[in-house]
């Protein structure tokens, strides 16, 4: 799958767009989280014969923190987030002033389902270096999910004003304007996103719901034609593809798109309303 997570580091947020009397509805959910990282590494790095790999690397250097936070995060990689929790505070307990160590630790606790001890976490690690905007996206992601865009908005807001080229950051806002139905600033943080990252089909989709919510069809639809290019198997895509052709008048078309992503997610409920709303042409 073409595109990046909502996490700024190692794994988007699904807004499930419907599409009633052509009104949209945002609504969030978390998509699988993947691991934030403070080293870059390969996806393959969660690989068994990686990890009895780095095991060894650990083994031979019992004391180096930064050994533990490189297995912790193929830990992650792998989906073994206890392994993973385990060796980031191996990692800290090391070295108490390893901020990168505890942004990662950070995102293993929000997958865990403990947002409160990932925003703690967080902030540690920005207290120990203010300038960190990977923990800063980190966090504003962990207050978004929490129904807090005030304080989300000022985190993304922050790492902006660092200078982060870092593509969530903008992606992001975005999200947050656009759900406040300020779509012309989003669709500017929507294009951000894409040139830091042109091979997402996250922001192109966003953008093109927010072109269609202001009546500009065209780019809409060519904008969720991008989305579908990167990644054909993306159900949110090709419902917003239907509600491009839904208010072209085009049904057959819209029943089409409607379908493909029924087919792909059959619990994906904005599809299936598509679907019995243009099922007769």
């Amino acid at each position: 799958m073409g595109g990046f997570s909502d996490n700024p580091g190692f794994g988007q947020t699904l807004r499930q767009t419907g599409f009633a009397a052509f009104t949209l509805v945002f609504l969030a959910s978390c998509q699988s989280p993947n691991m934030e990282q403070a080293v870059d590494i390969d996806p393959a790095q969660g690989s068994d014969s990686n990890i009895q790999s780095l095991t060894r690397v650990v083994e031979n250097n019992p004391s180096s923190p930064e050994v533990y936070n490189v297995r912790g995060t193929a830990y992650g990689r792998a989906g073994k987030n206890r392994e993973a929790l385990a060796d980031f505070s191996k990692a800290i307990e090391l070295n108490p002033r390893f901020y990168q160590a505890y942004a990662n630790r950070a995102l293993i606790l929000r997958s865990m389902g403990e947002p409160n001890k990932a925003v703690s976490d967080y902030s540690r690690a920005l207290k120990i270096n203010p300038q960190y905007d990977v923990a800063y996206i980190g966090r504003g992601n962990v207050y978004r999910f929490a129904g807090k865009p005030t304080q989300a908005l000022r985190d993304y807001e922050r790492a902006i004003r660092l200078g982060t080229t870092n593509p969530r950051a903008y992606h992001s806002r975005g999200l947050i304007l656009q759900s406040e139905n300020k779509h012309d600033q989003a669709i500017e943080d929507f294009t951000s996103a894409i040139s830091l990252s042109p091979d997402a089909d996250e922001p192109y989709n966003a953008r093109g719901v927010s072109y269609l919510v202001t009546g500009d069809v065209e780019n809409a639809l060519t904008d969720i034609n991008r989305a579908l290019i990167i990644d054909d198997r993306n159900a949110e895509a090709w419902t917003n593809h239907g509600l491009v052709y839904e208010r072209k008048g085009e049904n057959k078309k819209a029943f089409k798109s409607f379908s493909r992503a029924f087919n792909l997610d059959s619990k994906y409920t904005p599809a299936k309303e598509g679907m019995n709303r243009t099922r007769n042409g």
